[in-house]
């Protein structure tokens, strides 16, 4: 078991995520953000509209997505 947080995950805030592997933690970080979402948390908007920007770019996502899955498996 591995943990990560929102934080480390582009969210916004401490809480965190425990699971086997990085498709869990992923899934657990997008539910997460849809919770604060649908909470209106300023914070969490901030880091969302973050991740989006990010997502224009395929390369630069895709690259974003390797390294935390990079990271995932050194924690």
């Amino acid at each position: 078991m591995k943990t990560m947080t929102c934080n480390q995950l582009g969210g916004a805030c401490e809480k965190e995520f425990t699971a086997d592997t990085f498709d869990e933690i992923a899934d657990m970080s997008k539910a997460h953000g849809m919770e604060m979402f649908q909470a209106r948390d300023e914070d969490h908007l901030k880091a969302m509209g973050e991740m989006q920007e990010l997502m224009q770019d395929p390369k630069a996502m895709g690259e974003w997505f390797e390294n935390k899955r990079k990271e995932f498996e050194n924690v």
